[in-house]
């Protein structure tokens, strides 16, 4: 308990307030955010991916309906176009007929008359015998007929050129006034088409602008909160580092002064120890000298004893 207790306390006062386990701990939980975000932005983008597929599809299923609209339409105005035609040919004939008919019904009362007046002439030439008026009138007859025939072909000519040329002036204006709603159709249709393809060019470029803005504003945010996050850790590493340089500065003093002390202690120590060499030098040579002194005081004093 003392031990976990004092290794609680090193260990705060090591590495401050936030403990390596929590400074992981916080750092795996920024790791697991950021990769949620990575993952999360992918999903959001595959999503964008499938709606930008679905609009695109609706886009051509729209298109494809209005391409079908219009077809559908032309082929309305084609057959309606060809019916007219039908009934206009139809009808063309039809006068054409009755005027050939009428033309024919005419010419028939004609020859009946031409007929009638020919067995006229007969009886009045059988009657009159006069051959040479009845020649006269023959003849200013058959040129009566002649140019009442030639009026006649001329004003059927007449009348069948008019006729042509109203069915050509009528069937011109008929196709103008066709064509010109058909360019009308066409241009409403392509002014759709294009109003259509510029709101969808519009749209898609401010999904795309505002899809950049949302990525840029998210780089940011992450950008952001990483360099916080990388400049709290800087700083708290820089305090660590600070820390444990200071406490290895003073632990080097430390040893450095223990060394110095042991330095002085065993200086002193050697210093005692010469003191105590040279001491026990001299001790000795005193005590050489004082032998040496003693052997000639022995020796004088033998001598002197001898003397004496």
């Amino acid at each position: 308990y003392l031990a976990r207790k004092f290794f609680y306390l090193w260990a705060k006062i090591t590495f401050g307030q936030v403990l390596p386990s929590k400074a992981r701990c916080l750092y795996d939980q920024k790791i697991l955010r950021k990769t949620f975000g990575e993952w999360k932005e992918q999903w959001t983008v595959c999503r964008e991916k499938k709606l930008n597929l679905r609009a695109d599809d609706h886009y051509r299923h729209l298109l494809l309906n209005l391409i079908f609209k219009a077809w559908r339409t032309y082929v309305c105005q084609q057959q309606g176009k060809r019916n007219k035609y039908y009934v206009a040919e139809s009808h063309a004939k039809r006068q054409t007929l009755l005027r050939t008919w009428q033309h024919w019904l005419v010419y028939v009362d004609v020859q009946r008359t031409k007929h009638g007046m020919q067995s006229v002439a007969l009886a009045f030439r059988k009657r009159s015998c006069l051959c040479i008026s009845w020649a006269v009138w023959r003849r200013q007859h058959y040129q009566k007929c002649s140019g009442h025939k030639m009026n006649i072909l001329a004003l059927q000519h007449w009348a069948q050129s008019l006729q042509f040329r109203a069915w050509m002036q009528w069937r011109e204006l008929y196709l103008h006034t066709q064509n010109e709603k058909q360019k009308d159709t066409r241009a409403v249709t392509h002014h759709q088409h294009w109003e259509l393809r510029r709101c969808m060019g519009a749209w898609l470029g401010y999904l795309n602008l505002h899809r950049v803005k949302k990525r840029q504003n998210e780089v940011a945010q992450e950008f952001h909160r990483s360099r916080r996050l990388q400049r709290c850790f800087s700083d708290w590493q820089l305090a660590w580092e600070c820390r444990r340089r200071m406490r290895a500065h003073g632990r080097d003093l430390e040893k450095q002064a223990a060394r110095i002390a042991l330095w002085r202690v065993f200086a002193h120590w050697k210093h005692y120890v010469v003191l105590c060499v040279e001491e026990a030098q001299q001790c000795e040579l005193a005590e050489k000298h004082y032998k040496c002194h003693l052997l000639v005081l022995q020796k004088y004093w033998n001598r002197w004893k001898s003397r004496l």
